[in-house]
């Protein structure tokens, strides 16, 4: 599933929620996922710790011009990828308690 952005680059922005830098964009043949992942790049070894059943491993490229894309990394990608930065989907760190009385 190649990572396609309609109309260009994927938006960089920050999570709502907590703040950290993100990538916003709609992926596959007829761009029916929005993905949010992580900018922060991951060694081979967090890839392993943070591959679960519902949380993906994105291939982050940027062509010549800057532009920045998704590919969904599948089981023959390699881990130490030379085209683009492997990131995560975005997962918000759990929040401070707070106390209501």
């Amino acid at each position: 599933m190649a990572g396609r952005a309609r109309g260009g680059a994927a938006p960089q922005q920050r999570c709502p929620s907590c703040g950290s830098p993100v990538i916003n964009e709609l992926v596959g043949q007829w761009a029916a996922l929005n993905v949010i992942a992580d900018l922060t790049p991951l060694t081979p070894e967090q890839q392993e710790q943070l591959r679960e059943p519902n949380r993906l491993i994105w291939c982050l490229r940027t062509n010549s011009l800057g532009h920045k894309r998704l590919f969904w990394v599948e089981s023959w990608h390699p881990p130490d990828c030379r085209t683009g930065a492997h990131v995560a989907d975005h997962l918000c760190p759990p929040a401070a308690p707070t106390t209501l009385f």
